[in-house]
């Protein structure tokens, strides 16, 4: 297949989609026969501004993703193929084709690609069931701060016991020198 030349119009629309393949974050592959092009409309909205859901062939699309250097998604090239490039966050786009297959059982979510690496559709609903990017850093800061206050209490309890010994050794002084005097 790699040694067989194309013609022009499909080599600028292989060339697009390689593109496209190495600059996403992330690349899912649906089917979706049987959605209508207000369906496709609706789908593409959902997904926001920093992802694109474009329909390509086949051949052309498995050419493209050669030639970005992914392997493993030859069968999954079957069908009516459409390809989802994330270059946001992954799991917002993951979520919105989740929720999208859920409310329109005909797109079928096949697989994909993440950080160069193919994956099955299981681990994209798996990616989907992540938490949100922001929710995920607010967790880590909110452990990090909890963290960074108790090495705060740590550090500064000998200090305080410090002090309380002062006072106490002091005030036994006065004592000592009440009782003597």
């Amino acid at each position: 297949m790699a040694d067989k030349p194309i013609r022009a119009d499909k080599a600028t629309a292989v060339a697009e989609l390689t593109d496209s393949f190495r600059n996403a974050g992330a690349a899912v592959l649906t089917e979706y026969r049987g959605l209508t092009v207000s369906q496709l409309t609706q789908l593409r909205r959902s997904l926001g501004k920093e992802t694109t859901y474009t329909v390509a062939k086949n051949t052309l699309a498995k050419r493209a993703a050669t030639e970005a250097g992914i392997s493993g998604l030859d069968e999954l090239f079957t069908g009516p193929t459409a390809l989802t490039f994330v270059s946001g966050d992954v799991v917002e786009a993951a979520k919105g084709l989740r929720d999208f297959a859920k409310a329109n059982p005909k797109l079928v979510i096949k697989g994909g690609v993440f950080e160069g690496k193919a994956i099955s559709a299981a681990e994209v609903t798996k990616l989907a069931d992540l938490e949100s990017r922001e929710v995920l850093l607010a967790k880590l800061a909110g452990a990090m701060k909890g963290n960074l206050s108790k090495a705060a209490a740590l550090f500064q309890a000998p200090l305080s016991k410090t002090a309380r010994l002062a006072a106490a050794l002091q005030d036994k002084r006065e004592k000592e020198s009440a009782e003597a005097a």
